[in-house]
């Protein structure tokens, strides 16, 4: 998405990028647009050709992060709006809702440690998408993930506007790592990899299919282990990194604006999209799973099964799922209690 950022900043060259000349309008919120993912979530969106118009809303702080953005030669027009008198100007007509919202993880905090916090955060401002978006397709990032979608799905209902094909949990960063950390070990061109990543968005919920990676590269069962294992633990190995003073931030914007690129791509008609989501699915017993989804006009045009799975992934994919359908049960309790 961002090799040619120079080119598409410029207006040139949209049609080697795969868009037609006559780009449609797109207007993107970021929810959440001053945090320490918010922000450099905000810079990728302004750099994206797709979108027409960029909603940068928080509960202080985004009129210095609008202005700062907007002096970029790009194609969006940029508003900042903050407090929550302002939050339905910065939804209305909204195509994309982007809810990066949420206190960062800090060490030794586990991501039920940010359940409560964050749970009523995404329940505020879902209940907003509802009464002033409701056809917008929600990209949720606020962790957990596992927790906040089955959130967003009870608001979405009682407020009668839930579409299942349009909320979207971003496990993009998952996908992000395991390309990265597989192409290190099989010694391979990280722009040439790909490895699905399915289940959920937290620790052994995390499920990389090395066994589909490509190209294929044959490593031992214990790389194949380790990698796993790293993929599951790349949260906590930034966490640990910045000693208590971030999270990951700027990998999951990356991974956040990757992924609302191809809902975008996918709303304009770009055939073929396909990227690994956490929705409502029927892939495997539990309400919500992660698998790869293929993207459209309407959100998720069909939702794609796991393919064969080696005994390895067999093995992980039942150990996660007593934890998945914990913790999808307890954003549902939470969304219900008033």
């Amino acid at each position: 998405m961002f090799r040619s950022v120079a080119r598409s900043v410029a207006g040139k060259n949209l049609l080697r990028r795969g868009y037609a000349t006559a780009v449609p309008e797109r207007k993107v919120a970021v929810l959440g647009a001053a945090g320490g993912i918010g922000q450099p979530l905000a810079l990728l969106m302004k750099l994206n050709p797709l979108v027409s118009q960029l909603a940068l809303y928080d509960i202080a702080n985004t009129p210095g992060v609008a202005a700062d953005v907007s002096h970029i030669n790009s194609r969006s027009e940029v508003a900042g709006y903050v407090g929550e008198e302002q939050l339905g100007k910065a939804l209305e007509g909204c195509d994309v809702v982007i809810i990066p919202a949420g206190v960062p993880r800090k060490p030794g905090m586990t991501r039920d440690d940010l359940f409560n916090i964050n749970a009523g955060i995404v329940k505020g401002l879902c209940s907003a998408i509802a009464k002033y978006c409701p056809n917008a397709l929600v990209n949720m990032i606020s962790n957990p993930v596992n927790s906040t979608v089955p959130i967003a799905a009870e608001v979405f209902k009682k407020a009668g506007t839930y579409d299942e094909r349009k909320l979207f949990g971003v496990t993009t960063l998952d996908v992000v790592r395991a390309k990265t950390f597989y192409a290190g070990k099989a010694k391979v061109n990280v722009a040439d990899v790909n490895v699905p990543v399915v289940g959920g968005h937290a620790g052994i919920t995390i499920l990389p299919l090395f066994s589909q990676a490509t190209p294929k590269a044959n490593l031992p069962e214990e790389d194949i282990k380790a990698l796993t294992k790293r993929t599951q633990d790349g949260g906590t190995e930034v966490v640990e990194a910045k000693a208590g003073k971030g999270s990951a931030t700027l990998s999951m914007a990356y991974a956040g604006a990757i992924f609302a690129d191809a809902c975008l791509k996918g709303l304009n008609g770009v055939p073929d999209v396909v990227e690994c989501s956490f929705v409502q699915s029927t892939v495997t017993e539990l309400p919500f799973f992660a698998s790869k989804v293929r993207l459209g006009k309407n959100g998720v045009e069909e939702v794609l099964g796991l393919g064969p799975l080696s005994e390895y992934e067999k093995e992980g994919l039942e150990s996660l799922k007593p934890e998945l359908k914990s913790s999808i049960e307890k954003g549902i309790k939470f969304a219900n209690q008033s």
